[in-house]
């Protein structure tokens, strides 16, 4: 389910930039407000896709090749991943809400919302990678972790034990 569900929000917030911005260029608060739709329901699609990482991780983390340092890493960063994402989701409504109410502070708000559905694309595109570096191995060189530091840790799991087991 983790794997069905974990691109929506990457996709979906790239999606409502491309709408926000298109509304800002047209001038249309209608456009803006589908923008906004997106967003709050981007974090609410990331909840399920939070909840399920960690069966997923049960799924995998024993399968040959599988990096128990890139899981680590994509769990914190989903973590802090899922709190922004939130963050632009509340902001999102609150933003929708004051543009149908004509409310004056309604316009200084979307900048605002662009540049933080901005971070949260390039926070949640780093989870995304990730999360796709657990099982694509042919990727984990492109995101800085060397042939070597693979090996290493194919080679302990296939002795039996983890990295921190060596005495290195």
């Amino acid at each position: 389910m983790h794997l069905a569900l974990t691109h929506f929000p990457i996709v979906g917030t790239i999606v409502g930039i491309g709408v926000l911005i298109y509304g800002f260029i047209s001038k249309n608060n209608t456009v803006k407000n589908v923008a906004l739709g997106t967003f709050a329901l981007m974090a609410l699609l990331t909840i399920p896709v939070f909840l399920t990482g960690e069966g997923a991780e049960e799924t995998v983390e024993h399968l040959p090749g599988v990096s128990e340092n890139i899981i680590e890493e994509h769990q914190e960063l989903a973590e802090l991943a899922i709190w922004v994402m939130g963050f632009l989701g509340l902001i999102a409504l609150v933003g929708l809400y004051s543009s149908i109410k004509k409310m004056p502070f309604s316009r200084t708000l979307m900048p605002i919302i662009l540049i933080v559905s901005l971070g949260t694309f390039g926070l949640f595109a780093k989870v995304g990678n990730l999360g796709g570096q657990i099982r694509h191995t042919e990727i984990r060189a492109n995101a800085g972790n060397t042939q070597s530091e693979m090996g290493n840790d194919n080679e302990s799991r296939e002795r039996g034990h983890d990295d921190d087991d060596d005495d290195d």
